[in-house]
C-alpha cells in the first residue's frame, strides 16, 4: 500500500528533533522556522513535555470520557488561569478542525440560526462545515458546499457592519483568525475586532476567535485576538496545544448553556493528550515564554526591515510574514537547499515564518543573515 500523497515533499527525510533544530538521515541540522505548522510551541522534544508524557504511559494512556478523568480537569483549570478565561468552560478535542466544527455548531445551537460569516483568506480548518468557512474553493468538495456562508473581505469595518445590518438577524456566528496564518499574515486591526463584538451584540450572533495557530502565545498575548482588548464567545485551539501531541479545544463563555450530547468525543481529552498539554502551559509559564515571543517577534521584524528588497513586512510576536519581489520569489526554496532552514510561505511569493517560542539569538541571527545573504 502507498501513502496518498497529500503535499508535494521536499527531498529531505526527518529522523530526529531537539529545540528549534531537526535533523536528517545524515545527521545534518535544520533550523526550524516553521514547526509543521505552528505546532511546535515550546521546542521539539522539550524534557518537561516528554517527561510528562512519560509519567502519563505509566498510569493510563486513554480510557472513555464516560468517567471522569482528573488531568482534564487539571488542564482546564491551568488554561483557564494562563489564559485569563477562567469562568470558561473546555470542551476537549483533537485537531483546529474539529474545534472550528464544534463552535460553530454550538454557535448554531445557541442561536437558532444557520448563517456564517468568515471572510477572504480565512482558513479554518478540512472538516465538512470548517471547509466551508475556508476561503479556498479547491479543497472545498461539492458535498461541503453551502449557502450558509458568507464571505466578506477582511479588516472592512464598513462591509461588516453593512452585511450585518441587512443580515444580522439570521448569522449564527461571526468566525476570524486573530492573524490570518494560511491567507498569509494578515492581523486583524483593533478596530474590526471591536466592531466584530459590538455587531455580535448588537444582532444576538456569536464571536468565535479561531486562534488555532495564532494562540498559545504566539503573538505575544495568549490569543492573538487579546490584545484588541475585546472579548470571544468561543476561541478554539490545536496546534500549540500539545507541541506535537494532538489536541484541540473550544473555550466556551458562560452564556453557552450545555446539554448531554450536544457535542461528544472518543479521543478528544484523553490522558496522554492533556499531559502534553498541561506540560506545555507549565513551560510557557515557567519561562515567561509569551511576553518573550513578543520581544523576539519585534527583534525579528527590526532586524528584517533592514534588509533591503522584502515587501510588507508583518505580523505579531513569533507569527510573521513578508513577500517577495517576483525575481526572488525561490527564496523559501534555497533557505531550505542552501542554508537548511525550514519556513512557510502563503500563495503567490509570502514568506510565513512561524518558529518555536523558546527560539534564540542567535537561532533568529542565524535566519536574519540568511534572509540578507539571499536577498542580495
Amino acid at each position: 500500500m502507498n501513502l496518498f500523497p497529500v503535499y508535494p515533499l521536499n527531498d529531505v527525510t526527518i529522523v530526529r528533533a531537539e529545540g528549534a533544530r531537526v535533523f536528517d538521515e545524515q545527521g545534518r541540522s535544520y533550523l526550524d522556522f516553521y514547526g509543521g505548522h505552528a505546532v511546535i510551541s515550546i521546542g521539539h522534544r522539550h524534557p518537561h513535555w516528554v517527561k510528562r508524557i512519560e509519567d502519563q504511559l505509566g498510569k493510563i494512556a486513554f480510557y472513555s470520557n464516560s468517567i471522569k478523568l482528573p488531568i482534564q480537569e487539571e488542564l482546564a483549570n491551568t488554561l483557564g488561569r494562563v489564559s485569563g478565561k477562567t469562568d470558561y468552560q473546555l470542551f476537549l478535542c483533537n485537531s483546529g478542525a474539529e474545534a472550528n466544527e464544534n463552535a460553530l455548531k454550538l454557535a448554531s445551537f445557541h442561536t437558532n440560526r444557520k448563517k456564517i460569516v468568515a471572510f477572504k483568506k480565512a482558513f479554518h480548518g478540512r472538516t465538512s462545515l470548517a471547509v466551508a468557512a475556508t476561503d479556498n474553493p479547491s479543497i472545498v468538495a461539492p458535498v461541503n458546499q453551502t449557502e450558509n456562508v458568507s464571505f466578506l473581505p477582511f479588516n472592512d469595518v464598513a462591509a461588516l457592519t453593512e452585511y450585518m445590518s441587512a443580515h444580522g438577524s439570521s448569522v449564527a456566528a461571526i468566525i476570524l483568525e486573530g492573524i490570518q496564518g494560511v491567507g498569509g499574515i494578515h492581523v486583524a486591526s483593533p478596530a474590526f475586532l471591536k466592531a466584530v463584538r459590538q455587531l455580535c451584540d448588537q444582532h444576538g450572533s456569536v464571536f468565535i476567535a479561531d486562534s488555532v495557530q495564532c494562540g498559545y502565545g504566539r503573538s505575544g498575548h495568549f490569543f492573538a485576538h487579546d490584545y484588541s482588548g475585546e472579548t470571544a464567545d468561543l476561541y478554539t485551539t490545536a496546534k500549540g496545544m500539545g507541541n506535537g501531541f494532538p489536541i484541540g479545544g473550544v473555550l466556551i463563555s458562560p452564556k453557552f448553556k450545555a446539554s448531554y450530547g450536544m457535542l461528544g468525543t472518543t479521543f478528544g481529552g484523553n490522558p496522554l493528550a492533556c499531559a502534553a498539554a498541561l506540560a506545555v502551559l507549565e513551560v510557557m509559564e515557567n519561562d515567561h515564554l509569551i511576553s518573550g515571543a513578543l520581544e523576539k517577534g519585534q527583534y525579528l521584524m527590526t532586524e528584517l526591515s533592514k534588509i533591503p528588497g522584502l515587501i510588507g513586512l508583518r505580523g505579531m510576536g513569533l507569527m510573521i510574514g513578508f513577500d517577495l519581489p517576483e525575481e526572488k520569489k525561490d527564496l523559501r526554496k534555497k533557505l531550505l537547499s542552501d542554508h537548511r532552514i525550514f519556513t512557510g510561505e502563503a500563495k503567490p511569493n509570502t514568506v510565513r515564518l512561524l518558529p518555536t517560542l523558546t527560539i534564540t539569538q542567535s537561532e533568529m541571527d542565524e535566519l536574519i543573515t540568511a534572509v540578507r545573504t539571499l536577498m542580495q
